[in-house]
Parts: structure tokens; sequence; C-alpha cells
């Protein structure tokens, strides 16, 4: 969660579906054929399985994907996936409510666990998202694996990155994908790397001896800069080049004027081609590596906060 004392964004300054759904449409013309719907929160957004829908409708994206805390799933879930939406994945952190409250600063785990439940026989692609972090839920590695797989959701350990408000972050907290990794082959006996020629996905993925596979995604010990190729459209149309980026291009201004569409796309296009982020090697190579981002900076700017450009 963020700061207790954060901004937000104004109502009439975020997107309406039919203006994310242009926006869509100048990402599709070069050459964009993923989109995936994320935040802070996307279910709090009223009515999102009608952009689901209207997203679903064109034909060049070959995949609708959603990221969510899953407070809002159970009862989301069914109408998503009618709209057209292919694939969940859910943060979740600790499978033990107390942790989850320390975390969350919500007592909201029940419901977490029931949406993810309820959605992921619905979608047979279903991720499990969870952030490692020293001390605090490293002891649950194996235990996530294991709910995993009784409901049929491949689990992702992210290690703990200094994006946007983690100002709590330290490197002691951090734990790498190789300590990931030679932890659980010292529980399961071995573990080997799924190889998968051409991924742009930022998980590595690796099977167990039961062929149960899992994800690491390692960008804080092992980022993979040079090899990125995302990017992020804020819900009030700031376009972001790099999760660690502090300089966002406003596309809402343009596109509110009319902006044609082959000026929007060379606009995007330009940004995308001329940009230089290495934000995760740029922070690997630091000596000193404190807080990204400080609580006064991130008042000043609600964009760089990680609720408003996505995780």
């Amino acid at each position: 969660m963020p700061e207790d004392d954060y901004t937000w964004l104004a109502r009439e300054d975020v997107l309406h579906f039919e203006e994310i759904s242009r926006l869509v449409d100048v990402c599709v013309g070069i050459g964009i054929d993923k989109v995936r719907l994320t935040g802070g929160e996307p279910l709090l957004r009223k009515d999102l399985p009608a952009l689901v829908a209207l997203l679903s409708r064109k034909p060049a994206l070959t995949d609708i994907a959603l990221t969510t805390n899953g407070v809002l799933l159970a009862e989301s879930a069914s109408a998503l996936k009618t709209a057209g939406l292919r694939r969940v994945n859910v943060s979740l952190d600790t499978l033990r409510p107390d942790r989850f409250v320390d975390l969350t600063r919500q007592d909201m785990h029940a419901r977490v666990i029931a949406g993810i439940e309820t959605a992921a026989p619905m979608f047979g692609r279903l991720k499990i998202d969870c952030v490692v972090m020293r001390g605090v839920n490293d002891d649950e590695l194996v235990p996530l694996l294991e709910y995993g797989a009784r409901i049929g959701a491949e689990v992702r350990f992210i290690e703990y990155m200094d994006v946007g408000g983690a100002t709590r972050w330290t490197p002691s907290l951090v734990v790498s994908r190789r300590e990931l990794v030679e932890r659980l082959i010292a529980h399961f006996g071995s573990v080997r790397p799924l190889e998968e020629p051409g991924s742009t996905a930022p998980a590595d993925r690796f099977v167990l001896p039961d062929g149960r596979v899992f994800g690491v995604i390692s960008s804080t010990t092992e980022p993979f800069c040079q090899a990125c190729d995302r990017a992020r459209i804020t819900a009030d149309g700031m376009f972001y080049t790099c999760l660690y980026g502090t300089d966002g291009l406003d596309l809402r201004a343009p596109l509110r004027a009319d902006t044609p569409l082959q000026e929007l796309i060379e606009t995007i296009t330009s940004r995308w081609t001329r940009r230089t982020d290495r934000g995760a090697e740029d922070r690997l190579a630091m000596r000193d590596r404190s807080v990204y981002l400080a609580v006064e900076t991130l008042k000043a700017d609600p964009h760089l906060e990680m609720h408003k450009r996505g995780g």
C-alpha cells in the first residue's frame, strides 16, 4: 500500500473507456498486441468488464490480462471472463491472515482467497504473484507453491523492488533469485530451468521434480532492462517507458484535442525509440543504494507512486 498521506488522481482527469480504447488502437498501430489492466486496483473501476469487452473486439490483440489484489475478484470473475479477459494475476504475499493485515493494512485475506479460488477454474492460466521479503514472508515459499498446486495456479516469486513508494525498502530485505532457487532445491531435491526460446516475459520459469512450474522475477539483482519491451499508460494518460521512470509523456491532452491517430502513433514511437531507460540496471550499479524516492517527492508528483502507474 502507498503512504497514508498520498494524493488521489482527480476523477475528471481519469481516461474514459472510449479514450483508453483509442489509445490501445494507437498502441496496436505501433505493433503492440498484448494489453494488461493493472493498477492500483483495476477492479475498483466501475463497469470494468465493459472496458474488457471493448478491448476484446480488437482482432490485433492476442492477449488481454488483468493484475488484481483479488479483493473484488470473486464477484467480478465471471463477468470479466464473459467479456473476453484471458488471463489473471493475483497478488498474494502471504497465506497467513495476520501477516496479510500487517502488509496491506486491510483484514481482507479471506476475500482474496475466495477471489483466487473462484477465478482459478475459469482462467486456466491464473498466476499468483508473491513479493518475497526477508524476515517477513520468505518462510512461505514452499507453502505458497503447495497452495498453487492445489488450486491449479502458477506461483511467481518477485524480488522486492525499490520502486515508487517502497520507502521502507533496504537491500537486506531482498531475497535474490539465486537464493530462492537454492532454498527450493534444498527442499525439493532439484529445480531445473524451463527453456522458453524467444520469450520476453519478465519471469524466469523453473520446473520442480513433479513437473510443477513456478516463476521468479529478478528485477532487483539480475535486471533485464535491455530485453524489456513493456510500457505503461496511467489511468490519466501518462506514458512511461520504465518502471523506474520519472519523466512521463502526457497523452491525455492530445487525445482530448482530437489529435489524429497517426500523429499519436508518431508521438509514442518517437518517445519509445529515443528511450535510454535502464532503471533497474542503474540502481544495481549504485554503491550506496538507498531509498529511490522520498515521501516528499512522491507527494509532489503522484504519478511516481506505484498505485498510479501499475506494477
